[in-house]
């Protein structure tokens, strides 16, 4: 740019400033003037310059609004994660509640149920299970150290779980009453009748050798009959139901969906059983 352009540019620049001063000087004049000539035409200037400044406005204002709506949408975007967050924390603080729960209500039950003044037992922990469909056992955490012997009864606290069928020093494998090659002696309280209960890898092993099927009615009660003097007489086992081809089963009392604890029975007048493959019915 040549010295002539930039004199020139700077004289504009100076009376714009001096004519913005001007405007600036009039309007503050017209807006403390208290004669009433002056109050006419400031109100009739505001009138013609109201609609114009509400047009340019209007649009500034749905900015503002959209700012504002964006900083409460951030701020609800925020408060909603912190508490999905502090749900998950509960959530988790559920979980363990519940799961404590249950394992005390489990140990309790194991601590206050008592069978025969013969019987002892001792109670372990479930550190592993088979992991396959076709081998439905569970390894414990006693062993022979802790009295265990091939043969003797697991209970979870209320019902028959399965009986050992493997003893080591510090751990015990469990076959539970659900496994294909497990076949238990039983009674039916209501009418005295005996039989045999039979796994086949389902939630509901299957009941036979019956005197009399016809008059077993679904609900009544299943325990051990004592026979073989492998188990003790009157654990309970579950309940008789029937399924759609009217084969006869049992609803078992224990729970294997949260197997937890066993309790293992010692029947001080049972017979040790030194063979594991004896407990098996072939």
């Amino acid at each position: 740019m040549s010295v002539e352009r930039r004199i020139a540019w700077r004289a504009v620049r100076r009376f714009l400033l001096f004519l913005l001063g001007m405007v600036l000087l009039l309007v503050f004049v017209l807006w403390k003037a208290e004669n009433p000539r002056i109050e006419r035409f400031r109100f009739a200037l505001f009138d013609q310059i109201t609609p114009s400044t509400t047009l340019f406005l209007n649009p500034i204002r749905a900015v503002s609004q959209i700012f504002s709506d964006f900083q409460s949408y951030n701020k609800l975007y925020k408060q909603n994660q912190e508490l999905k967050t502090e749900l998950q924390k509960m959530k988790g603080w559920k979980e363990a509640a519940l799961q404590l729960e249950q394992k005390n209500a489990q140990l309790s039950i194991l601590n206050n149920v008592k069978i025969r003044p013969t019987i002892s037992w001792v109670t372990g922990a479930v550190i592993a299970d088979s992991g396959s469909p076709f081998n439905q056992s569970a390894i414990i955490n006693i062993g022979k150290i802790d009295g265990i012997v091939d043969g003797s009864a697991a209970m979870d606290g209320l019902g028959l779980v399965g009986r050992i069928s493997g003893v080591g020093e510090k751990t015990s494998r469990v076959l539970l009453i659900t496994d294909i090659s497990s076949s238990i002696p039983i009674l039916i309280n209501k009418t005295g009748q005996r039989g045999l209960i039979r796994g086949d890898n389902t939630t509901h092993p299957i009941l036979t050798f019956v005197e009399s099927s016809k008059t077993v009615k679904a609900g009544m009660r299943v325990v051990t009959s004592g026979d073989g003097q492998v188990l003790p007489p009157n654990l309970l086992i579950g309940t008789v139901s029937k399924d759609k081809t009217g084969q006869l089963r049992v609803i078992l009392a224990a729970s294997f969906t949260d197997l937890n604890y066993l309790r293992v029975l010692i029947d001080s007048d049972q017979e040790v059983i030194s063979e594991p493959g004896n407990l098996i019915v072939k």
